[in-house]
């Protein structure tokens, strides 16, 4: 539950921040006039991610058992990918983020409308879209056969609206280089694990080989059932009888990513002006 959690905060956050900004922007410069297309293109936005995943949940269990499987497998993959461009991207970009959109939204102004809502759309929709397939892909990875994965990414997005909220009221002060920094890094622990049980499902599809070849089984000493393997489960995914090609794409995604991502970023010092002789 609190991976999916994570999930919902982070990625809402990220959407939250967005239409914060925008806005705030448009209140500070008096132009309310610009408003309700920016709130369509919102709206337009989140029906668009909102259908999505009920694609993607309810078109799945149409499918045969194999079906299912490689189609869970091939979108983990694709959704931890997808996940893993977000957090570098934001990274490098969390510091400039408001004059990015400054610059985006004064371009639409200028365009009219339709620009306007299409600046919204595109805004909040790559999150949205980001945000359903990464969720299905958790929530099908970590399922129980309870609501708590749901109702884990449910009480993340609420917390990020309310964050949002308080971050345009002016009453909450946050450091966002430092916020997505350790977010993003627990997020590629967790894009590990999807990653791994998506080579799972795709060995189940008969895809890959290796199914019986397990790397260990501690379900003795760990029972899937008990509450610390639930717990275990929910928040890194993990499986006390993984196959050995489970473990191998674990960890040949998570330690260079985590390394690369949690690595100090470089800046270039400027040229000396030299005088002239």
């Amino acid at each position: 539950m609190f991976s999916n959690y994570l999930i919902g905060l982070r990625e809402g956050l990220e959407a939250s921040l967005v239409v914060c900004i925008l806005i705030a922007y448009l209140v500070k410069t008096d132009r309310r006039d610009a408003l309700k297309p920016i709130w369509a293109g919102i709206a337009v936005a989140i029906a668009l991610a909102f259908g999505f995943g009920c694609a993607l949940e309810f078109g799945s269990q149409e499918l045969t058992f194999q079906a299912q499987e490689a189609l869970g497998g091939s979108l983990s993959i694709l959704a931890v990918g997808l996940v893993t461009w977000m957090v570098f991207w934001m990274r490098r970009t969390a510091r400039h983020l408001k004059s990015e959109l400054h610059g985006r939204l004064d371009a639409a102004l200028a365009m009219g409308t339709g620009a306007l809502v299409a600046t919204a759309f595109l805004a909040v929709g790559r999150e949205g879209l980001e945000t359903a397939l990464f969720v299905w892909a958790s929530v099908h990875a970590a399922s129980d056969g309870t609501p708590r994965p749901l109702l884990g990414v449910a009480l993340g997005l609420l917390t990020a609206v309310l964050l949002g909220w308080l971050f345009y009221r002016g009453a909450l002060r946050i450091n966002l280089a430092k916020f997505f920094t350790w977010t993003g890094g627990m997020l590629v622990v967790v894009a590990a694990g999807v990653l791994a049980y998506g080579f799972h499902d795709l060995q189940e599809a008969d895809f890959l080989p290796g199914l019986t070849d397990k790397a260990f089984d501690i379900s003795g000493t760990i029972p899937p059932d008990s509450w610390y393997g639930t717990l275990l489960k929910g928040v890194f995914n993990f499986q006390p009888d993984p196959t050995t090609l489970q473990v191998t794409v674990w960890l040949l995604y998570l330690i260079p990513t985590l390394a690369l991502f949690l690595a100090p970023t470089r800046t270039t010092a400027p040229t000396p002006v030299r005088d002239k002789a």
